[in-house]
């Protein structure tokens, strides 16, 4: 059985190594399904050897962020981590994190495990390991014709709170669907949150998922939204309601470093937008609730540079380029947030795909508030990828002046040439990666 594991190992590094030094392409897919093969049990003998504790992160947006800043974070106090950093988050993507982190000698030397999971496929993916804690962000409509309603999404992370009674749920309390989850399972848990409001009652127009109680079927109730359905709600028919917030940010405040305060620390952070407070706040939590005192959780925050087009920052020429992936309405109507905090004039990249791990159905687009952005100070919005066509026309119907260009490469060329120097790149799943490579491939240089 050693032989075998240690050749699940060997191969998985070389498969990952062929995949980038020959096919230009993240190898991690690959190099978990070769290792499985060889040794089935690989990723259930090396998560056995994890010394302190694993997490797993789950929710619909903002897990992979949340991931790589609880590992950065524990790494920061002196900690070994294994992590699947690429966003590679369905079995074959935890396995290799896993192998690729042992030695050749088929042995792991890790003290703690952070591990983006896949909602859909969680129930599967736990077979193989029980987590100490579940970091759970949210819960929003996402690729209908992949995950289905948010009730299947639901169902799936019931069964892997049920499957794992002893697992610690880490849950944002002011998400009434993730709430209400987490108290119907039994397992213990800590809550984070935004205890106060911290703006005006939010977007009026914004998809607001779970409107209804789940315990009884009685409408909802808010005192104050944050965005989407994220804020302090209660239900006057059966009581139920946001619970005590135990890791409370505080002084909450936005601009270029957006900052608050926790546990009478105040964190600072040069990543944009509300939903990377609750990012943030989300990886602290986890952190102290397993006892780490964080002592260096603020400078890790500010050290810490989003990847894999996670409001990634590129330059090209002259030209300020962030990145960043949306990939449901929630996702984007946040992003459109950071766009009308942004004052400065800038211009605007949208490519969407309709491949199958984007969903085909992309009706989600007439979710979106694009509206917002004839009130914002924009120069040229331009949209792009195979579904271009579907988003020009919501563009007209929302009353925006948007260009289109089907190739990818050629928008971001047109973009950077004609532009005003910043530009925003907003794009779903199978857009991400080309997209990426193309502002990598430029990087420093001209288009």
């Amino acid at each position: 059985m050693r032989l075998r594991r240690m050749l699940a190992v060997w191969a998985a590094k070389i498969t990952e190594k062929i995949s980038i030094h020959i096919f230009r392409r993240q190898g991690a897919t690959w190099a978990g399904k070769i290792a499985l093969k060889i040794y089935p049990p690989l990723l259930h003998d090396l998560a056995g050897q994890v010394r302190r504790g694993i997490f797993a992160v789950c929710g619909t947006n903002g897990k992979t962020t949340v991931n790589n800043l609880l590992c950065t974070a524990v790494e920061a106090e002196g900690y070994r981590v294994v992590c699947n950093h690429t966003g590679s988050n369905m079995l074959n993507g935890i396995v290799a994190a896993f192998a690729l982190k042992a030695g050749l000698d088929g042995k792991l030397k890790a003290d703690y495990a952070c591990i983006e999971m896949d909602e859909a496929a969680a129930v599967k993916i736990i077979r193989h390991f029980s987590p100490d804690y579940m970091v759970l962000t949210n819960l929003f409509r996402d690729q209908l014709d992949r995950y289905g309603e948010i009730d299947t999404v639901m169902e799936s992370l019931g069964k892997v709170m049920c499957a794992v009674p002893g697992m610690k749920i880490i849950v944002n309390g002011d998400e009434p669907l993730c709430t209400s989850l987490v108290m119907d399972s039994g397992n213990k848990y800590v809550t984070y949150g935004i205890r106060e409001p911290v703006r005006e009652c939010g977007n009026p127009r914004e998809i607001r998922e779970g409107r209804f109680c789940r315990h009884c079927g009685g409408l909802l109730r808010y005192r104050f939204y944050h965005y989407g359905q994220l804020g302090d709600y209660y239900c006057p028919a059966c009581g139920f309601q946001r619970p005590g917030i135990q890791f409370d940010g505080k002084d909450v405040e936005f601009g270029e470093e957006p900052a608050f305060t926790v546990e009478g620390r105040r964190i600072r952070s040069a990543c944009k937008g509300f939903y990377n407070i609750y990012n943030i706040l989300a990886a602290y939590t986890a952190l102290r609730t397993d006892g780490l005192e964080g002592v260096h959780f603020d400078e890790a925050v500010r050290g810490f540079e989003p990847e894999n087009g996670r409001m990634e920052e590129f330059w090209i020429g002259n030209t300020r380029v962030w990145l960043n992936l949306a990939k449901n309405p929630a996702g984007f109507n946040q992003n459109i947030d950071v766009l009308m905090q942004d004052e400065g004039r800038k211009d605007i990249l949208i490519v969407i795909n309709d491949r199958a791990q984007d969903g085909r159905d992309v009706s989600w687009l007439w979710d979106v508030d694009f509206e917002r952005l004839g009130k914002s100070d924009t120069g040229l919005i331009m949209v792009s990828g195979i579904r271009c066509q579907e988003l020009m026309l919501r563009m007209k119907y929302a009353g925006i002046a948007a260009e289109m260009e089907a190739g990818t490469a050629e928008a971001v060329r047109r973009s950077v040439r004609e532009g005003c120097g910043k530009l925003y790149v907003l794009v779903n799943y199978t857009a991400l990666f080309d997209t990426r490579n193309i502002l990598t491939a430029h990087a420093g240089g001209r288009l």
